[in-house]
């Protein structure tokens, strides 16, 4: 197997044990467990916790002290032993250190990952985003069968087979730990006395890096906007709860398709076009989703999930490895790993509740007002790049000679 097919299995694996826990991991809470909302909410917010830890864990170690694929190893067999501990946990405290736990140990993997396909791949923009795609692929494969899983079951039975997301995730996790130590070495960039996400802290002051920095921060407010509310809209609007998570995954999908011609987009449209586009496609199925019409189309309109993924999130990767210092890049993807996955979604789940409590009545969440907001953030966040980001004045970052 070529290299970007060893690291497509890496991406597949990756992807395998995030997809099998989170689509129904607040079922299982609320519906067995009895948490509250605010013991789900926190639950969900290791990862916050854990993206914020990562910037100064994860990337620090990878950029300095340990091989690549050797953290990967260790992440995920004690992330693995950790998920095989949840099934155990019927209260609150128990579980969320164990969430937690697993999370620290998982949340840094996401943008190492990214790091060692950049490492090795010939060309990043014409391949990475073929490798990972497979990631994509790996969490629609987690999700979809239990769909059919826990289809007729009920109480007890219900319950132990919602259990299967954490053995399914632990058993991936840990096979994964042994896989990792396949992949290709990936030493650490520089064993320098300087502090890799300090000098990835430093680069903000590059004018167009600010700009991407505040702008992807607004973007994962948005994005956040997706996963808090889509369900409970879809089910408002008349669609079967047990369709609602193969309506969502329509965007996952389209991601697929949309990551394996990723490159062509870049090499011909640029940097900042395939950003602004991406951003875009969110205002646009917001715009929908306030609008109204048929479910259909809403339904429809989830396409664009997938888009606004690849064009504007994974082309961030992209271009981090591309204009950030070499010894630098593993915790430049981990500060921006913070945004998408750890500031964003937590401050815009905090704010997207908040608001529909402003705007909830009798009838229920007025989800068509509360939709203009991500709409009107997700213009904004597009006119910033597109006037602010000048990405033909910045050049690849050069190379340091080797010390000797």
């Amino acid at each position: 197997m070529g290299i970007a097919g060893r690291l497509g299995v890496m991406m597949f694996l990756q992807y395998v044990i995030w997809g099998s826990w989170l689509p129904l991991l607040a079922l299982y809470l609320s519906r067995f467990l009895g948490f509250s909302g605010t013991d789900i909410g926190w639950v969900f917010a290791t990862l916050a916790i854990a993206s914020v830890t990562a910037v100064f864990v994860g990337g620090q170690v990878a950029d300095r002290l340990m091989s690549t694929e050797r953290f990967l190893a260790v992440s995920h067999l004690v992330g693995g032993l950790a998920m095989f501990a949840l099934p155990f946990q019927k209260s609150f405290w128990p579980f969320f250190v164990a969430m937690l736990v697993h999370n620290l140990m998982y949340v840094p993997t996401l943008s190492l990952t990214n790091s060692i396909c950049f490492h090795h791949l010939k060309d990043a923009q014409k391949q990475f985003g073929r490798v990972r795609m497979w990631g994509t692929i790996g969490w629609v494969a987690a999700s979809w069968p239990f769909v059919f899983i826990l289809r007729g079951k009920e109480d007890a039975a219900l319950e132990s087979a919602l259990t299967g997301i954490f053995w399914i995730a632990g058993a991936v996790s840990v096979a994964l730990a042994f896989y990792s130590l396949t992949l290709p070495h990936t030493p650490p960039a520089r064993t320098g006395e300087k502090n890799a996400p300090l000098e990835a802290l430093k680069l903000l002051a590059v004018p167009s890096i600010l700009v991407l920095f505040i702008v992807t921060f607004m973007d994962s407010l948005v994005h956040a906007c997706y996963f808090q509310w889509t369900s409970p809209f879809l089910a408002q609007i008349g669609l079967a709860e047990n369709l609602i998570m193969p309506a969502m995954s329509i965007g996952q999908i389209a991601e697929i398709g949309t990551m394996a011609v990723l490159g062509v987009f870049l090499k011909r449209l640029g940097w900042r076009k395939v950003m602004t586009f991406g951003i875009l496609g969110h205002a646009i199925r917001f715009a929908i989703y306030s609008l109204g019409g048929p479910v259909w189309l809403v339904v429809a309109s989830n396409v664009v999930h997938g888009f606004c993924y690849a064009f504007f999130f994974a082309t961030v990767y992209i271009f981090v490895d591309q204009c950030f210092p070499k010894d630098a890049r593993a915790s430049a993807q981990t500060l921006f790993n913070l945004l998408i996955l750890g500031l964003g979604p937590f401050l815009g789940n905090l704010m997207w509740g908040k608001l529909a409590d402003l705007l909830t009545t009798a009838d229920g969440i007025n989800f068509r007002l509360l939709f203009l907001a991500p709409t009107g953030l997700a213009i904004v966040a597009a006119l910033t790049l597109l006037i602010g980001f000048r990405p033909a004045a910045l050049e690849p970052a050069a190379e340091e000679p080797p010390a000797g």
